[in-house]
C-alpha cells in the first residue's frame, strides 16, 4: 500500500531539494499553524510526477502545493469565494472556483493574511459540509 499521508508530503517536499521544498517546508508549517487539524495528503500520482501533488484538506479540500521550476503554485479549491484583503490571490484570477498564489524565489509572504486565507477557505469547507 502506498502512503499517501503526512510521510508522502515529506517525501515530495524533500525530492525537491532546493529553495522550492524549505518554501513547502515553510507553507506546510504556516497551514498547520492555521489549523493544526488538517489533513495531509497527496493525491493525483502518476508516471510523469509519482509522488504527486501535496493536498491539505478540512472537510474538504483547502489547498494544494505544486511546484514548478519558477515557483511554488499554492491552489485554493473554493479560491474564487474567499475574501482576499492583503491580495494573495495572484493566479488563476479568472477561473470560476479556484484562486491560486504563486510564489517565486525570493518572494516574500505576508505570513498572517495567509493563515487568514487558510482559516477562510476552511470555514467555507465547514459551511458547505453543514448545508
Amino acid at each position: 500500500m502506498v502512503d499517501d499521508g503526512p510521510a508522502a508530503v515529506d517525501a515530495k517536499i524533500k525530492s525537491l531539494g532546493d529553495w522550492r521544498g524549505a518554501l513547502l517546508t515553510r507553507l506546510r508549517r504556516l497551514i498547520r499553524e492555521a489549523d493544526p487539524d488538517v489533513v495531509e495528503e497527496v493525491k493525483w500520482r502518476k508516471p510523469s510526477n509519482p509522488l504527486g501533488v501535496a493536498t491539505w484538506s478540512h472537510d474538504g479540500i483547502v489547498c494544494t502545493g505544486e511546484s514548478y521550476k519558477d515557483k511554488v503554485k499554492l491552489t485554493f479549491a473554493k479560491g474564487a469565494s474567499l475574501k482576499d484583503p492583503a491580495g494573495l490571490f495572484n493566479s488563476s484570477l479568472d477561473a470560476g472556483t479556484r484562486r491560486a498564489i504563486d510564489i517565486p524565489e525570493g518572494t516574500s509572504l505576508d505570513e498572517d493574511a495567509f493563515k487568514a486565507l487558510i482559516r477562510e477557505a476552511i470555514a467555507a469547507n465547514v459551511a458547505t459540509k453543514a448545508r
